[in-house]
């Protein structure tokens, strides 16, 4: 076991030097994969807002007009939607895009000399982009209705850094398994549907009886939704969370072994296979 983890440790240490290095690779890598995504129609990059925005806006009405909810914690249900929406956009725009990087890659796995472990990266980077601006456009909406991002919202970045590396564990499993079953890439959109729910995005922990809390604070994104809402509502602070930002860094570590593992053992055999 201790063989393993300093095996993965120093492919990590090598993934980052070949990270610097290829920066400019990375960068056109990057570049051409989000004018693929979003500048080929006549929209182009509107409909990465479209969706969002639709299905934020249509959430919104269910639940305020249909189904008359009000304030959470004295916050406009909108606001707290909002925060709770925004990192989970990001989350499954990056895992559902990264999952088929080396599918969607194959010359550059079959013919030309590059780290393949580097294509999720690009997912993310160009999926990170779009993420910037809502945050962006959700401060200037918090902003007029009267929430003024304090200091707080500083730690958006240590939230975002940490969804980054949780994300980066899972795509490297993910990407590397859909080589050999391709059926993942359609069972990860159907998880993603499930984890949707299962996360309190749209609704309220404390709707939960605390002794089945528990089960849903397991999940890694209840601990990022929840740090976006303490960094632009509430007001809390990152040490404030105790035993859930150490559950969150050991579970988000155990996902990086393992994917780095998986990754490491089937990556000869991409080449093969494609």
């Amino acid at each position: 076991m201790f063989g393993i983890v300093k095996r993965i440790s120093y492919d990590l240490s090598v993934f980052t030097r070949d990270l610097i290095r290829s920066r400019h690779v990375i960068a056109e890598l990057t570049n051409k994969d989000f004018r693929s995504r979003y500048l080929g129609s006549y929209l182009g990059l509107l409909w990465a807002f479209i969706h969002p925005i639709v299905t934020i806006g249509i959430i919104w009405f269910v639940f305020t007009r249909g189904l008359k909810v009000g304030p959470v914690h004295n916050t406009p249900f909108i606001l707290w939607l909002m925060t709770g929406m925004v990192p989970w956009f990001f989350f499954a725009d990056g895992l559902s895009s990264a999952t088929n990087a080396i599918l969607e890659n194959q010359v550059l796995v079959k013919k030309v000399v590059f780290r393949v472990s580097l294509l999720p990266v690009v997912k993310l980077l160009s999926a990170l982009f779009i993420h910037f601006i809502f945050i962006a456009l959700m401060l200037v909406v918090l902003t007029v209705h009267g929430l003024w991002p304090g200091w707080h919202a500083v730690q958006l970045l240590y939230y975002l850094t940490a969804m980054v590396v949780l994300l980066l564990g899972l795509s490297w499993f993910t990407c590397a398994l859909t080589v050999f079953a391709r059926d993942l890439g359609q069972a990860t959109s159907v998880l993603l549907q499930f984890g949707f729910w299962l996360t309190p995005i749209m609704w309220n922990i404390e709707m939960v009886p605390p002794q089945y809390r528990i089960y849903f604070e397991i999940n890694p994104l209840f601990y990022i939704v929840k740090g976006y809402r303490d960094s632009l509502i509430d007001g809390m602070w990152v040490w404030q969370q105790g035993w859930l930002m150490l559950y969150f860094w050991l579970a988000a570590a155990v996902l990086m072994l393992l994917g780095t593992f998986v990754f490491r053992r089937l990556r000869p055999h991409f080449a093969d296979v494609l």
